[in-house]
């Protein structure tokens, strides 16, 4: 699913709302959750999920089309980590 999916998917539940409002919502979270992890928090989505930015510390890489050794920089990593639930319902545990 893509963004524009969801939005489509929300507005028609949601016939009360209109679509330019719920892509304002859509994206508001998205930016929220964006900045949240650009300054470095932790975002949690009960059920869901969580967001998370992982440091990778600069290490010795090697090309490997060359086989040269290559200095590889420390870089943040976005990670996510699934909820329970989601995980639940992907295995088919959940009713």
């Amino acid at each position: 699913m893509i963004r524009s999916e969801l939005i489509q998917k929300i507005a028609e539940e949601n016939p009360h709302l209109f679509q330019r409002d719920v892509e304002r919502i859509v994206n508001t979270v998205f930016e929220e959750i964006i900045d949240a992890m650009s300054r470095g928090d932790r975002v949690e989505l009960r059920g869901f999920g969580a967001f998370s930015v992982k440091k990778r510390d600069a290490r010795q890489g090697r090309n490997p089309r060359t086989g040269e050794s290559v200095s590889v920089d420390e870089k943040h990593v976005p990670f996510f980590k699934t909820g329970k639930l989601l995980r639940e319902r992907l295995n088919g545990d959940a009713e």
